[in-house]
């Protein structure tokens, strides 16, 4: 009989969920009324491109307020990815057979055996089919949506399968190695086929990284269709005759096990999925918007430049030109954020801040560095000289310190050009601080606990 959820979900798993609610509803405000409002309206071609990105975030969304947890089975064929999850469901829902790639697409399932949340069970076609190029598509679509995966392996782990292995490592989802059919091996043969795969990849610098990823604790064994096996029948007449028994499926462990990650982690892994959908999809939606708007952007940064450098050049009094300075790279970041649409957070405000303490530095050094060079400065030449050596001493002063003053605001403009990029992901509700918070958070018994540093490398 399957174990139901036994205890409540924790606090820490509740602010987990709610934190990567928030940060999504927030970024689809930002996305949506940028989409409707605004004095740089997008163009059609922009809104085109963006729009796969919008989806994403909204189905990020709504899968986390419906509580929808994935759970996707991958592996070769006939390996007993469709019997398994039957096995799950108590009923034989999925077809199955000798026939190698039965499952010819990805089906969904419904799991009805939690309360707290809802389980969607997905079969995948065969990694080697044949034309396999597009269901490996379909299948890393697949692994993209998923919370957890099982990969079904009847056996030792052929190349193949560790390929595959190693390229469901870069979608950052906690794994269950899923040893299947052990029925058909006696029990010696079947330890030391357990204990290769404890060992799974440990000769390689990259391939310890994978075995961390699948400690003993996260391989798991079943027979989901065990193998009819004759049995003798003596009749009360004296005759014997053979008959074939089926054994009922082993996959108890399996479904412990699963339930087990839900209790402790379901909203979790729900939080942190949706959470790295939303990230992409953020990275991808400013990348794009950058793109298509560089021209403007330009424009706007050679603008501000040229102002901000003629007004030091005619300004006399030095601390007005630092005050001017800074004044006008503030401007040209706000041009720019609303060129953009993208939100001012903390994260870039304080990297862009630094630039500009920097380029007002340097044209306050430019000012000191004039004065030493000509031997005096433009407050000076204005009101100690007289003729053309005031003039020339002037003109000097002025075309250092306004040539200073506007490579100043293009450096300021391209840096924030490069952080409002990155920044829309940060903040204090964005994806990749929610990320953070999370994975500094998580119990070290979680599995979502050896994920941290590989998702971690996307921060």
């Amino acid at each position: 009989m399957p174990r139901y959820f036994t205890r409540s979900f924790t606090l820490s798993q509740e602010t987990h969920y709610n934190r990567a609610k928030m940060s999504l509803q927030q970024a689809l405000s930002w996305y949506s009324s940028f989409q409707r409002h605004g004095r740089y309206r997008p163009s059609m071609e922009l809104q085109a491109a963006v729009r796969s990105e919008l989806q994403t975030l909204k189905g990020a969304l709504d899968k986390l307020e419906r509580k929808v947890i994935c759970i996707a089975a991958f592996g070769l064929v006939s390996r007993g990815k469709s019997a398994v999850l039957n096995g799950l469901l108590g009923e034989k829902v999925l077809d199955t057979g000798p026939i190698h790639g039965v499952t010819k697409y990805p089906k969904s399932i419904h799991w009805a055996i939690a309360d707290k949340v809802q389980i969607e069970l997905i079969d995948t076609p065969g990694l080697d089919e044949i034309d396999g190029q597009m269901r490996a598509t379909m299948a890393r679509e697949v692994a993209y949506q998923a919370d957890l995966i099982l990969f079904i392996v009847a056996g030792d782990i052929t190349r193949t399968e560790y390929e595959a292995l190693c390229e469901l490592r870069a979608y950052q989802k906690p794994l269950l190695l899923v040893f299947n059919k052990t029925d058909l091996y006696p029990d010696c043969d079947r330890e030391i086929i357990y204990q290769q795969l404890q060992q799974l990849g440990t000769g390689k610098e990259e391939d310890k990284k994978l075995q961390a990823l699948l400690s003993p604790q996260e391989i798991v064994m079943t027979a989901a269709a065990p193998a009819p096996f004759p049995v003798r029948v003596e009749w009360p007449d004296g005759r014997v005759s053979q008959e074939w028994e089926t054994p009922d499926p082993q996959i108890d462990p399996l479904r412990e096990k699963i339930l087990e990650i839900l209790n402790r982690e379901g909203r979790t892994l729900l939080a942190l999925n949706a959470l790295v959908q939303g990230r992409e999809a953020e990275k991808k939606l400013a990348g794009k918007t950058v793109e298509l708007r560089q021209k403007e952007a330009e424009e706007t940064i050679w603008s501000y430049a040229k102002y901000k450098a003629l007004a030091v050049a005619l300004n006399p009094i030095p601390i007005l030109d630092v005050i001017v300075g800074t004044l006008a790279d503030l401007a040209l970041i706000r041009a720019l954020a609303r060129l953009y649409g993208f939100p001012m957070t903390s994260y870039e405000a304080g990297k862009v801040w630094r630039k500009i303490l920097l380029s007002s530095g340097s044209l306050l050094l430019g000012e000191l560095g004039s004065s030493f060079l000509l031997g005096i400065g433009k407050t000076t030449a204005v009101g100690g000289l007289e003729g053309s050596a005031t003039l020339t001493t002037w003109l000097s002063a002025a075309t250092i310190q306004g040539g200073l003053a506007g490579y100043g605001a293009y450096a300021v403009g391209k840096v924030a050009q490069r952080y409002l990029e990155a920044g829309c992901t940060w903040g204090e509700a964005g994806p990749n601080t929610v990320i953070a918070e999370i994975l500094s958070r998580v119990e070290p018994n979680a599995i979502v606990y050896r994920l941290r540093n590989e998702i971690g490398l996307h921060l």
